[in-house]
């Protein structure tokens, strides 16, 4: 999405695959309410989930199990191979583009998630595509909590979603990446809602083609935290649809006020050549009966029906 507009501090807890430490930067802290302070208590002091746990979304070798949607394109019509699988990455592409022509582009993780961790370690690559949007420059996109590839328009840009914008260095000066932005969407900061589009972590900039390990946890409708190889960079609460920075919407989905608890994970074609070497997800729904062989001791949404 768009070039973020301040930066914000804050956080308190990181939560990342072999990583539960809580920090202990001098920081600000954020307010919730005693729900969420008691679930990140509870992630904090958690042990940490073996790697077999991670589920792949992206194999490796296809792109089964995604739908992609193009600005301007129907469901499904994956205009100029934007995304591709070569060499064991899930690659983003211009090569067969004239020009970019505002056909911003998503592929959507078709199941829906509402308590967990998404990672992806991704890297810019290459030019980007003519007549593409200056703020576009090495600019992708984890949208979370999104509404389905299917319930968009055709000619919609953009996802009623939570997006962790990444971003890459331009060679100089400071871009931090992990960054918030709200298609569609608020959420609140410090106990006020926060309705201005995007805001800066407090990240490093990563310069060049280095890759880079993202994750953001997403607890329902209460916490949502991003992490940036292994340090917490920002952390907001109470995801909720409203607010602007999206077009061409169904207004039957668009219900301002609605609290996000769920929904689907997409990854971004905003004009910059973008791959990713790893899309995984880390469920924190399950069964928490420890009497179970299915009990997980990193659940913190009980689901009876999996103990089974």
């Amino acid at each position: 999405m768009r070039a973020p507009l301040h930066k914000q501090t804050g956080v308190v807890f990181s939560i990342t695959s072999g990583n539960y430490d809580e920090l202990r930067a001098p920081v600000k802290e954020a307010s919730f309410d005693p729900m969420t302070l008691l679930l990140a208590l509870l992630l904090a002091q958690t042990p940490a989930a073996a790697a077999r746990d991670w589920i792949q979304l992206f194999n490796g070798r296809n792109l089964d199990g995604w739908d992609v949607k193009i600005a301007g394109h129907d469901l499904g019509d994956n205009f100029g191979k934007t995304f591709r699988v070569e060499h064991g990455l899930l690659e983003v592409r211009y090569d067969q583009y004239a020009t970019f022509d505002d056909r911003f582009g998503h592929i959507f993780y078709r199941q829906p998630f509402s308590y967990y961790i998404v990672a992806v370690e991704y890297r810019f690559v290459g030019e980007q595509v003519k007549g593409a949007p200056d703020w576009a420059l090495r600019n992708n996109g984890i949208m979370v909590h999104s509404q389905s590839a299917r319930s968009m328009g055709k000619d919609q840009d953009f996802p009623i979603s939570i997006e962790v914008q990444l971003l890459g260095g331009s060679g100089t000066g400071e871009r931090p990446t992990a960054n918030l932005c709200t298609p569609g969407t608020n959420v609140v900061m410090d106990g006020k809602l926060f309705t201005p589009h995007c805001i800066n972590s407090r990240s490093k900039t990563y310069h060049g083609e280095q890759w880079v390990r993202v994750e953001a946890l997403i607890l329902g409708d209460s916490l949502i935290r991003h992490i940036v190889n292994g340090d917490t960079v920002l952390e907001y609460s109470k995801p909720q649809i409203g607010g602007g920075a999206v077009s061409h919407y169904d207004p039957a989905v668009k219900v301002d006020g609605k609290p996000l608890v769920s929904g689907y994970i997409a990854l971004q074609s905003e004009s910059h050549p973008t791959d990713f070497r790893k899309v995984e997800v880390l469920n924190l729904v399950g069964c928490m009966d420890p009497k179970s062989p299915k009990y997980k001791s990193y659940y913190v949404r009980s689901d009876p029906s999996q103990c089974h």
